[in-house]
């Protein structure tokens, strides 16, 4: 099988060659620039030192930009569990969407049509484990926050692309704001940190700052509706339900 792609090569990506046994996660970004073209341009031209692997365009199609099997420059610096500096073991896949910056809008049905033949194609080839299918954000919650919250994760989760969790709305929803203990917000971030999420903040970066940082990414990856920064009942639940799920 092979994917249908338009080639538009990067010159921003690491000469050495990897094996494609490093190829562990693919890391999910939008564009977050006014125009897609801009956008192209921004990640073909030598002077921005930025890359992917993949651009998906508003209309569904596919640009490649660096081949799987040299390191784009995409993810910057980023953490996920014990592993820094994705960019060695990913495959970076931005999509073509102005942002939280400029009107951040819904990803069209063609994107998301695109993107899931491409992940899965990915997946198998190189035998990607659907718990390394992250965002930016979850790998720098401090720097970034794509594709955010319009990114139907659930929807792909359900297609063997990305987790979620396996509470019902309903349930979910009726724990929406209910406030918790100081030993509950504790119980959270150690689930967090059992998903994934780095637990040490930047440089020059207070903890508690970077703590807000790191509930919105959960929120934007797992609780769409409503990313405040705070922690409730509801961000415990499926926490809990996730850590579970995952260890």
């Amino acid at each position: 099988m092979s994917i249908k792609t338009i080639l538009n090569y990067s010159p921003n990506f690491n000469s050495k060659k990897r094996n494609f046994k490093q190829i562990k996660f693919i890391i999910f970004h939008y564009t977050g620039m006014k125009k897609e073209s801009e956008a192209i341009n921004r990640l073909t031209e030598i002077q921005s030192e930025v890359s992917c692997h993949y651009l998906v365009k508003n209309n569904g199609e596919i640009i490649k930009m660096v081949p799987d099997l040299y390191v784009a420059w995409h993810a910057g610096i980023s953490s996920w569990k014990n592993i820094n500096s994705l960019n060695n073991n990913s495959i970076g896949i931005e999509i073509s969407n102005s942002g939280h910056e400029f009107n951040y809008k819904q990803f069209s049905k063609k994107q998301i049509k695109s993107i899931l033949i491409l992940s899965k194609f990915l997946i198998k080839k190189y035998k990607i484990n659907k718990k390394n299918i992250l965002g930016h954000s979850d790998i720098a919650p401090s720097r970034k926050k794509d594709p955010g919250e319009k990114f139907p994760w659930q929807h792909f989760a359900k297609q063997g692309v990305g987790i979620w969790h396996s509470l019902s709305a309903k349930l979910s929803k009726k724990n929406r704001m209910i406030k918790v203990s100081s030993l509950d917000k504790k119980k959270f971030f150690n689930n967090i940190f059992k998903i994934g999420y780095a637990k040490k903040s930047p440089k020059n970066f207070k903890n508690d700052k970077y703590f807000i940082f790191l509930v919105r990414a959960f929120q934007r990856r797992f609780r769409q509706e409503l990313v405040n920064g705070k922690i409730d009942n509801e961000c415990l639940i499926i926490s809990e339900n996730l850590a579970k799920k995952l260890n």
